[in-house]
């Protein structure tokens, strides 16, 4: 039996332009890719041509579409599976260009674009309007029934379509606000959700997690579900931009709408079993809340600040126990974690002092290397004779991280009140960095908060040799003038310029269910700015407080707050 790296399954029921499609993919696959037709309740018409590579499967009663997919998986034996609608064309070599940065763990879609099949010509005038139901009536003579289509069999290039995410209700949206941030930038970008037309995964995710669930009905929902599955097991949903494939809408009834026959109440029943499933985060394979994905996005459209106040209630649940296990909790116990905590030693003691006995508390037993420019009975206590700066924070980090011989680091700051559930997260992957996105600013002279989304150092946890990495690197470049020494603190999440050099690793993001608390005091080496027109660019959920949710009230009091948030512990 002929080797193959790819299936694509075409689930088919009264689709006319099935065996166009089919004709379309065979013509432009390039790899060792077959295509499984699923003819759910009829057969093609007009017919499919045969093709070695073509394989049909028929029912002379339909199944549903959910049903006649997973058929179709079941037989195959490749190692990745593709789902696409039976109105679709496609890029010369998509399939490769897919297979080649994929990862086991995603689900990818091309870029999409949409798909001009065919014109309405009146025979009479000669008349031309674009794709439609069949025309009654012609708008510039007298013709009622003398229409014929021209076919075209194009993919516009406007719109095209990358990201796309699902409102409070839920209900599929185009996330086109997505694209003008600086995670959309590069060839593989993420995707809070899909629309459903096509989609590839590994056949083994496919079936692991149950991608096509049958329980939601023959259709409804479909990109919903397989985003959110992907991306709460710990996957990643990703749109591939160097390949692209048109899809053809049908949103005008008649005969030109959805061929399966499904009533509203359907389609509605699909939306509750997907807002029970997910938002009530009982989906057991799950390891992050529904929260985790909508703060990871956000701000997300159709989504208010009430919506997500009340995923992040039903978030806090997930993390206290439901039935589903937290992520931190689901990796091997025999992962080593140590803290690299470095010092400039121009702080307030106070507040150091609150920092060092806040961590003794967390600690657990992990290890902790202390970096500083001046002697420091903490931890193991390295000592760098330099002057400060960012050239000299650099060197500490690193100094810090090559001590450290354990499996995990996290990066803590000399002006920092963690909590102890900060040091509970994991990293799922060993080849991307982690960035705790709960965190809180309070400046000392007042006792201001501040939250906004921003992925911070202090914040920062991943596998040590990724850490390693970088750090080697950025102390290289700012010795050798390659970067400067004060922008771009962050690794992995920065694209498209020249700091690309210090890393070709990503990023992704964790909440923890306490936030961290960031001191903001008058020798902070970062900018200490609470106001959003200070910040390049849009400042996402900016919000200004009185007080730190959990840590307490620190508006004009913040010497009672700190020590308040030491002793309370």
């Amino acid at each position: 039996m002929a080797k193959v790296d790819l299936t694509i399954i075409i689930p088919a029921r009264n689709e006319m332009w099935l065996a166009r499609t089919v004709e379309d993919v065979v013509k432009n696959i390039r790899g060792n890719t077959e295509v499984i037709i699923g003819c759910d309740g009829n057969w093609p018409s007009p017919s499919v041509k045969d093709h070695p590579k073509i394989h049909i499967i028929y029912h002379s009663e339909y199944i549903g579409q959910r049903a006649i997919t997973n058929e179709g998986a079941r037989l195959s034996r490749a190692k990745y599976l593709m789902k696409v609608d039976a109105h679709c064309c496609f890029d010369e070599g998509f399939d490769v260009k897919l297979m080649a940065s994929m990862e086991d763990n995603w689900t990818v879609v091309p870029l999409m674009k949409n798909f001009h099949v065919f014109d309405w010509v009146c025979k009479k005038c000669g008349d031309r309007r674009y794709q439609g139901p069949t025309p009654t009536s012609c708008p510039k003579c007298d013709n009622t029934t003398e229409f014929e289509r021209d076919i075209k069999w194009f993919a516009k290039n406007n719109p095209q379509s990358t990201a796309y995410c699902f409102d409070a209700e839920p209900h599929f949206q185009y996330f086109r606000d997505w694209k003008h941030r600086p995670e959309a930038k590069g060839d593989i970008t993420d995707t809070m959700s899909l629309q459903g037309s096509c989609f590839m995964v590994t056949r083994e995710k496919f079936h692991e997690l149950n991608l096509c669930d049958e329980t939601f009905g023959s259709w409804g929902s479909q990109g919903i579900e397989v985003a959110v599955k992907t991306w709460l097991s710990g996957g990643r949903v990703v749109c591939n931009h160097t390949t692209w494939y048109g899809h053809m809408f049908r949103t005008q009834g008649g005969d030109f709408g959805f061929p399966y026959d499904i009533s509203g109440r359907q389609v509605d029943r699909a939306k509750k079993y997907a807002r029970e499933l997910f938002f009530q985060n009982k989906w057991p394979k799950q390891i992050y809340p529904l929260s985790w994905l909508i703060d990871k996005f956000w701000p997300v459209p159709g989504w208010s600040d009430d919506d997500r106040m009340a995923v992040r209630e039903q978030g806090k649940g997930f993390e206290k126990g439901n039935g589903v296990t937290p992520i931190a909790k689901t990796k091997p116990s025999t992962f080593t974690k140590g803290m690299c905590f470095y010092t400039d030693n121009q702080i307030d003691p106070s507040i150091i002092n609150a920092v060092q006995k806040q961590l003794n508390f967390c600690s657990d037993g992990h290890r902790l290397v202390s970096v500083s420019l001046k002697p420091l009975n903490f931890g193991q206590n390295i000592v760098l004779n330099l002057k400060r700066g960012h050239l000299a924070m650099a060197k500490q980090q690193l100094a810090g991280i090559e001590a450290l011989d354990v499996d995990i680091i996290f990066m803590v700051e000399h002006d920092i009140l963690y909590p102890p559930c900060h040091f509970d997260f994991v990293p799922p992957r060993d080849d991307i960095f982690y960035y705790n996105l709960n965190w809180w600013k309070v400046r000392v002279g007042d006792g201001q908060a501040l939250h906004f989304k921003a992925k911070q150092v202090s914040g920062l946890c991943a596998h040590r040799q990724i850490l390693l990495e970088y750090f080697r690197n950025r102390v290289r470049m700012i010795e050798s003038g390659e970067i400067g020494g004060r922008r771009h603190f962050e690794p992995g999440s920065h694209y498209n310029d020249a700091y690309q050099k210090l890393t070709d690793k990503g990023f992704d993001t964790w909440w923890s269910e306490i936030p961290y608390v960031d001191i903001r005091h008058d020798t902070v080496v970062t900018r200490n700015i609470f106001d959003p027109s200070g910040y390049r660019g849009r400042v996402v959920d900016w919000t200004m407080a009185d007080e730190i949710p959990h840590w307490g009230r620190t508006k004009n009091r913040f010497n009672e707050f700190l020590q308040e948030a030491v002793n309370a512990k």
